[in-house]
């Protein structure tokens, strides 16, 4: 959970208290004597508050996105100095976290705490690759924040209208700090590759160039409860398309004009992240971050190699079951075969819901614990489909007002392949990342900021990992649906292959599509929209396979030392009700559940 990666401050000097708090037998020179431990105890949760009550006061919108509203009319301070304070208010509570001695806390006191200056740690750390220098790319950034932010919002009252109208106006402002940043990125040379500022700038068009009633920020509008009155209703309509049109969209066409202009123009040629100054360093840290490992990139290539070698074994098992010799005939038949491609968006939409129904009737069977937020599947937004993702995941609200939702790209939907969506439902709804962020959200006796982690390793690691359990409980009946599991598998290895190769073996873009071509049968507008996501995104999307792997060697570990007293809904439990953590925190905490079912 990273709020910013902030200008340098040396870390030098905080090297004691890491020592002090991750390995207390060393202890820091100003820690405090042990006092009673619920004094103690008292201290590290009110420690815990103020950092979460910080955090959302300086996130403003991620607090409304958890459904939190004190902070409804504000927005974020984008600048350098908001990024140097926050750093020092980190400084300030790791400091503080190191004087409170540990001895007598509970098991998950202790990881709690340790999980709070690891993240102190690595943003110390990353600070030096000065990440504020490019905050935007095609898959998001200051010109998306906010049309994503309105559909996550509840407006029932006029405060909630209100609120949101302070919002737009402050909008420009953040705009204008947001291109000071990348200002600053263009002197030291930390910018994207030009082709994806060009995708970014052909969204930002589209956003700047609609009428103040068409655009996404004025999607409060489109519905007003029957508890406000016609004329709050009026005045609230003038006053918000009034911020839109003389506001916020003047702030678009100034950044608009800006990239065309000035940034596009200085964006880098080659796509990889080692092109940057301290480029190798830079991804290493990425690596690791990303998956909560100490691998290389070069492991991870390996890997990768390793992975798409295995499931290309699996694959053309079930390819010559169908009757087909080689798995490259199977696949140039999967493209001409019209009932593997959907015939409208709807009937996308509706083939994904078709599978998440079954799939929820064998939840209790694998799960001792479920979540109670509700769940839908619902359209990308309009303005993101040509560069979104095939499928994303959105929370809902802790208090469940709002639905997570399952977000699906219907862009060029009759291009689309049909029989992968089975393993994508699991992955982004059930079981996959609905079930798992929902159980975190709604975890009792931690601390707030426990719930909201996101570790892209467990958390990405599970969707894949979910994908399977499919599999395990007699689902993907359809043959070409198992084939689809499989290819949803090897995509997650091809990504290891080629994002280290972009970013630590300078291959080019079209190095990384034709190593999809020769080793899968992905359709080519995912293929298109996801090399450019690893481009912009370097080490994401190394977490799924990572996370995925290191999921089933724990369960097999679990397995093979309990024998028949194995139970499933009992290691699922243990995985998820410890909320996201880092992969050897996870690997610590099932090995200690092992020796306790001993």
């Amino acid at each position: 959970m990273k709020a910013f990666i902030l200008k340098s401050l040396s870390s030098l000097l905080l090297f004691p208290f890491f020592v002090a708090i991750l390995h207390p037998q060393a202890p820091a020179a100003s820690a405090s004597t042990a006092g009673p431990v619920e004094d103690r105890r008292k201290a590290l949760n009110g420690l815990f508050h103020d950092y979460w009550e910080q955090y959302l006061k300086i996130l403003p919108e991620f607090a409304s996105s958890i459904g939190d509203d004190r902070y409804n009319d504000q927005i974020s301070d984008y600048s350098l100095k908001a990024h140097k304070d926050w750093l020092a208010r980190e400084q300030n509570l790791m400091i503080q976290l190191a004087s409170i001695d540990p001895t007598g806390f509970t098991d998950q006191e202790k990881t709690s705490r340790d999980l709070l200056v690891r993240s102190f740690a690595d943003d110390l750390e990353g600070d030096q690759f000065k990440q504020w220098e490019m905050p935007i790319n095609q898959m998001g950034g200051i010109h998306t924040s906010y049309p994503r932010l309105v559909t996550q919002l509840s407006f029932t009252k006029v405060k909630d209208y209100d609120d949101w109208i302070a919002r737009l106006h402050a909008i420009p402002k953040a705009f204008d700090q947001v291109t000071t940043n990348m200002s600053i990125g263009m002197e030291d040379k930390r910018v994207p590759p030009k082709y994806l500022l060009e995708k970014a700038l052909e969204q930002v068009k589209q956003l700047a160039h609609q009428k103040p009633e068409d655009s996404p920020l004025a999607l409060p509008l489109k519905k007003f409860p029957a508890s406000i009155s016609a004329s709050e209703q009026a005045r609230i309509k003038e006053e918000t398309l009034a911020a839109i049109g003389k506001q916020v969209l003047p702030a678009y066409l100034r950044f608009e004009r800006f990239l065309e202009v000035s940034y596009v123009p200085a964006g880098r040629v080659e796509p990889g992240i080692s092109a940057l100054p301290d480029g190798a360093k830079y991804y290493q840290y990425l690596i690791r971050q990303t998956t909560t490992t100490d691998f290389t990139a070069e492991q991870i290539h390996q890997v990768g190699l390793d992975e798409v070698k295995k499931d290309q074994a699996e694959m053309l098992v079930i390819a010559q079951r169908l009757g087909f010799k080689d798995l490259k005939s199977f696949e140039a038949s999967l493209k001409t075969n019209p009932k593997l491609k959907p015939v409208s968006r709807d009937a996308l939409l509706d083939a994904y819901r078709g599978y998440l129904t079954p799939m929820q009737a064998k939840l209790p069977s694998l799960f001792g614990r479920l979540p109670k937020a509700p769940f839908e599947v619902v359209p990308v937004p309009d303005y993101m489909e040509k560069t979104s993702a095939t499928a994303y995941y959105e929370a809902g609200t802790p208090d469940g007002s709002r639905p997570g939702r399952l977000f699906i790209d219907t862009y060029n939907a009759s291009d689309r392949n049909l029989y992968n969506v089975e393993s994508i439902a699991y992955h982004e709804g059930l079981p996959g990342h609905h079930l798992q962020i929902s159980i975190s959200q709604e975890l009792q006796g931690v601390p707030e900021f426990r719930k909201f982690e996101d570790y892209t390793a467990y958390s990405e690691g599970w969707g894949l990992y979910a994908e399977r359990l499919g599999k395990d409980v007699g689902l993907y009946q359809d043959p070409y649906s198992d084939y689809g599991r499989l290819e949803g598998d090897i995509w997650r290895a091809i990504r290891l292959v080629v994002d280290t190769g972009v970013h630590s073996k300078h291959w080019t873009r079209a190095q990384m599509v034709d190593f999809f071509h020769d080793h899968s049968a992905i359709d080519e507008t995912d293929v298109q929209a996801e090399v450019d996501r690893y481009i912009a995104w370097p080490s994401q999307a190394l977490a799924y396979k990572i996370g995925q792997l290191k999921i089933l060697e724990l369960r097999d570990k679990a397995r093979k030392a309990l024998g028949n007293k194995f139970d499933i809904r009992a290691f699922h439990d243990q995985v998820l009700d410890g909320g996201a953590m880092p992969l050897d925190v996870l690997d610590q905490r099932i090995t200690a559940w092992i020796a306790s079912q001993k």
